[in-house]
C-alpha cells in the first residue's frame, strides 16, 4: 500500500510494534484524577471538563494567541543575524498549511490537541520531488505511536477522510519521518504527552457542580429545600403525600404561592447558605487552579483583579516567558525538522504581533535607538507603520562622541589637555602667510585678467 509516495507494510516495515501508551490513552476520560479514584467511582470526563469557563478560556486564549502570530521563513546571513526570506518550496506551505484551513486556524487546531489531549499529530503531504506541501492536524483519539524491537517509531493511523487518508482498510503504521509529532508533560513516556486537564480536572468539576448548585438554587426561586415537621407522628403514607402536594405547588414555578398549614404542621428550611459554604471563594479558588496549571495569569480569564501598574508589556512579556514561550518554540523547532529545512533556512513566529508596546512607549524607543546609532530612522518608521523618507537609510550619531580608541590616544600625551600643537605640528611664520597672501593675490588678478579677454573675443 502506498501512502503520500511511500511503500507501507505491516509484515515487511515493522514485523513487531509495541503501543506505548500503557495507560490506554485518554479516550475522553481522565481514568485517575487522584489517588485511588477509580475505586471511588469518580471519573473527569474531558467533555464536561471542557464545559468549564476557566478551562475553556485558557485553551483558547493560549491558542488564539499563538495563532495570531505570523509564521515566518527566516535565514541567517554571514553576521549571524536572521532575516526574512522566502523559498518557492517552503513559504507555500507556511502561508496555506492544506486545502481546508488557513494559517490561523491550522495552529489554533495545533494548540488546541496538544492543550486538551497532550499531544499534536500532524500528517504530512508530499509532492513528487518528496517536498511538504500539505499539513495535517490529525484527531489524537485515531492515532497511535508504536516502537519496533530496533526502536524505531511508527504512528498507527486510521481513516481519517479529511487529511486525506481514506484509502486505508486497516490501521496501518506509517514511519515517524511523515508524522509531526509535538507533546506536552511526558510525564509516562517520552512519546506520550500528558494534558493540563489531567491536573486541574478534579477542581474544574468542583467549579461545574458549584454552577449546577447555583442554577438550581435560582431555579427553585432562590429558596432551599426543606422540612414539614409535624407535633406528633404520622404515617408513611401520609408523609408521602403531603410531600407530594408540596412539591407540585410549592416549588419550581410556583415558589412564592400562599401555603395553609394545619394540624400543627410546619415548614423549616434546610440548607447550607452560601456565605456560610463560602461559594464564591470556593469557585474563585477552582477557577485560579486551572489558570495555575496552565500557567496563564489569573485576570487574563476574567479571575481577580489585574496588576496594579499599568505596563503592558512588562505584563505581556511575563505571560509570554511563563507560558507561550515553551509552545511557540516547540512549534518552531518541529516545523524546522518536520519540513527538513536545509541551513542556513529556520521558522519562526513574528512576536511584535503579540509583545506589542503603546504608542508613547514605542516613539520614545525608536528614538533613542536612532539617537545612539543603533538602528536607522527608517527602520523606526517602518515599526510605526511610517513609509522610509530621504536620508533614513543610514546610521546616525552626535559628532562630540568618540570612540575608546579615539580617546586612548588623546590620554596617552604627556599632556591630554594641552591646546599646544605637536613639534611636528608647526604654525605657519608671519612671512610664509604674506607670501601666500601674495600668491593668492597674483592668482586673481590673473583669472581677472583672462575672463576679459574672453568677453572682448566672445563680442
Amino acid at each position: 500500500m502506498r501512502i503520500f509516495g511511500l511503500t507501507v507494510t505491516r509484515e515487511k516495515a515493522v514485523p513487531s510494534l509495541a503501543s506505548v501508551d500503557g495507560r490506554g490513552g485518554w479516550w475522553g476520560i481522565i481514568r485517575e484524577a487522584f489517588a485511588g479514584a477509580w475505586q471511588q467511582n469518580v471519573e473527569v470526563r474531558l467533555d464536561t471538563v471542557l464545559t468549564y469557563s476557566a478551562v475553556f478560556r485558557c485553551v483558547s486564549l493560549i491558542a488564539s494567541d499563538i495563532a495570531k502570530m505570523r509564521l515566518r521563513l527566516v535565514e541567517v546571513g554571514q553576521n549571524g543575524i536572521w532575516r526574512e526570506t522566502a523559498n518557492s518550496a517552503f513559504s507555500p506551505v507556511l502561508r496555506k498549511p492544506n486545502r481546508f484551513q488557513n494559517r490561523i486556524q491550522f495552529f489554533t487546531n495545533w494548540m488546541e490537541s496538544k492543550l486538551v489531549h497532550g499531544n499534536t499529530y500532524v500528517l504530512k503531504e508530499r509532492d513528487g520531488r518528496g517536498v511538504v506541501v500539505a499539513l495535517y492536524v490529525l484527531d489524537p483519539n485515531r492515532l497511535t505511536a508504536l516502537v519496533a524491537p530496533d526502536g524505531s517509531v511508527f504512528y498507527q493511523l486510521t481513516r481519517d477522510d479529511l487529511a486525506g487518508v481514506s484509502d486505508l482498510d486497516a490501521a496501518v503504521p506509517v514511519p515517524a519521518s511523515e508524522i509531526i509529532h509535538d507533546r506536552w508533560n511526558t510525564i509516562y513516556h517520552p512519546l506520550v504527552g500528558t494534558s493540563p486537564i489531567y491536573a486541574c480536572g478534579l477542581a474544574a468539576v468542583q467549579g461545574i457542580r458549584i454552577q449546577n448548585n447555583s442554577a438550581q438554587f435560582f431555579g427553585n426561586g432562590s429558596n432551599p429545600g426543606g422540612i414539614l415537621t409535624a407535633p406528633g407522628a404520622i404515617s408513611e403514607e401520609t408523609a408521602k403525600r403531603l410531600k407530594d402536594h408540596w412539591d407540585r405547588n410549592y416549588t419550581g414555578a410556583n415558589v412564592g404561592k400562599v401555603a395553609v398549614l394545619g394540624d400543627g404542621l410546619k415548614y423549616e428550611p434546610m440548607a447550607v447558605k452560601a456565605a456560610d459554604a463560602q461559594l464564591l471563594e470556593q469557585l474563585k479558588w477552582t477557577a485560579e487552579t486551572v489558570c495555575s496549571v496552565f500557567g496563564v495569569p489569573a485576570y487574563k480569564v476574567g479571575v481577580g483583579q489585574p496588576p496594579a501598574y499599568n505596563n503592558v508589556e512588562a505584563l505581556d512579556a511575563q505571560y509570554y516567558a511563563q507560558c507561550l514561550q515553551i509552545h511557540i518554540e516547540s512549534i518552531e523547532l518541529a516545523l524546522d525538522e518536520g519540513l527538513a529545512l536545509p541551513q542556513p533556512y529556520g521558522t519562526e513566529f513574528d512576536l511584535d504581533t503579540l509583545l506589542r508596546m503603546d504608542t508613547a512607549t514605542q516613539v520614545k524607543t525608536w528614538s533613542e535607538g536612532v539617537r545612539g546609532g543603533l538602528v536607522k530612522p527608517d527602520e523606526g518608521r517602518a515599526k510605526l507603520g511610517l513609509p522610509p523618507t530621504e536620508g533614513g537609510n543610514a546610521v546616525y550619531l552626535q559628532q562630540q562622541n568618540f570612540s575608546l580608541a579615539a580617546l586612548a590616544k588623546r590620554d596617552a600625551q604627556d599632556d591630554p589637555f594641552s591646546l599646544a600643537p605637536k613639534a611636528d605640528q608647526r604654525l605657519p611664520s608671519e612671512p610664509d602667510m604674506a607670501a601666500a597672501e601674495a600668491a593668492n593675490e597674483n592668482i586673481s588678478q590673473e583669472a581677472g585678467k583672462a575672463l576679459v579677454a574672453i568677453w572682448k573675443g566672445l563680442r
